[in-house]
């Protein structure tokens, strides 16, 4: 099959992109590689694909139209996978033109790129962001979503619904797909495991938003490919699902996980809440268990671990030979 990947040199794109090439599938990448955080991490994460045959990569920003549509007409993919986005919750708030223009903008620009041009699947990263202040918990597809309380969730869901129109307008076959708190290997610098392991790694301060006892279903990264990889290969007409863990963690209990990995102490500065924050997020994966076949099966504590090592291999490669 030949699926396109928007944002496919960054964590989740890239680790989609490696099983869907060691699946012999021939894959084309779409990235800007914006300064979101360090480009050169995005360019480690697609090194090793660039020798591939069945690997192409076009350079570009999805708010580029002409340049977007040429790539997609050229490549002429039977399914994307649009994963590309400004992400995060705080930078959304210091900068919401942006994120309008990219994750809204952005999208449409895809979307009107392939109507009417018999796509067989289009396949959208959303956030469980998108639930905003959800009294009930664990979050359903079937919540109405009233309150999302910053623009990066306002962004992800009028996405999702300019997905739905185009499948009802066009016929374009759609799967919105919610993530919740991914982490793993390649993780984005900015995100909790990520930050938290480098920081107490290198013997400096956490800095925590609230008293620490803010929930997350964390999602390991091997789960979330899995469940991209079914999305890819079972279109719907349009459907929205939930991928998560499954499973609430507070803030102070990973941290606790870290420390145990690490063998070290962190030292914790508690800040105000933040602006945007929710003080809960948990999945409800019910239907994509029945229709995606989608099942975590990584927890934190195996997820964490995982990362870990593979963050002090990467510490001790960038070292050079004998380093400790």
């Amino acid at each position: 099959m030949k699926i396109l990947v928007t944002g496919g040199a960054g964590f989740i794109g890239s680790s989609l992109v490696q099983e869907l090439l060691e699946r012999g599938e021939s894959v084309a990448v779409v990235d800007d590689f914006n300064g979101f955080y360090d480009p050169l991490l995005k360019r480690e994460n697609i090194a090793p694909f660039l020798s591939n045959p069945d690997f192409r990569l076009h350079e570009l920003d999805i708010r580029d139209r002409a340049a977007l549509t040429g790539a997609i007409r050229k490549e002429e993919p039977e399914a994307i996978c649009h994963l590309a986005a400004r992400a995060g919750v705080r930078p959304s708030i210091e900068d919401p033109l942006l994120y309008e223009e990219v994750n809204c903008a952005g999208t449409l620009n895809i979307l009107e790129a392939v109507k009417g041009g018999g796509l067989k699947n289009f396949v959208f990263a959303s956030s469980s962001s998108v639930y905003g202040v959800n009294s009930k918990v664990p979050f359903s597809e079937e919540d109405p979503i009233t309150c999302p309380i910053s623009p990066y969730a306002s962004t992800k869901r009028a996405a999702e619904l300019m997905c739905f129109t185009y499948s009802h307008l066009y016929s374009v076959p759609v799967t919105c797909l919610r993530f919740f708190t991914v982490y793993g290997e390649r993780g984005r610098p900015d995100m909790a495991v990520a930050k938290f392991t480098r920081l107490i790694w290198e013997g400096r301060a956490i800095q925590v938003y609230g008293d620490g006892t803010a929930r997350r279903d964390f999602t390991y990264i091997g789960d979330i490919v899995g469940g991209l990889l079914n999305s890819i290969y079972r279109p719907f007409r349009y459907e929205i699902f939930n991928l998560g863990g499954s499973r609430i963690v507070e803030v102070n209990r990973l941290i606790s996980v870290i420390e145990g990995c690490l063998g070290k102490k962190a030292r914790v500065e508690y800040l105000d809440p933040a602006p945007g924050d929710v003080p809960v997020t948990c999945a409800d994966v019910t239907k994509a268990g029945k229709l995606l076949g989608f099942e975590p099966k990584v927890g934190i504590e195996d997820g964490v671990a995982r990362y870990v090592r593979w963050f002090l291999e990467r510490e001790g490669r960038k070292k050079g030979p004998g380093a400790v």
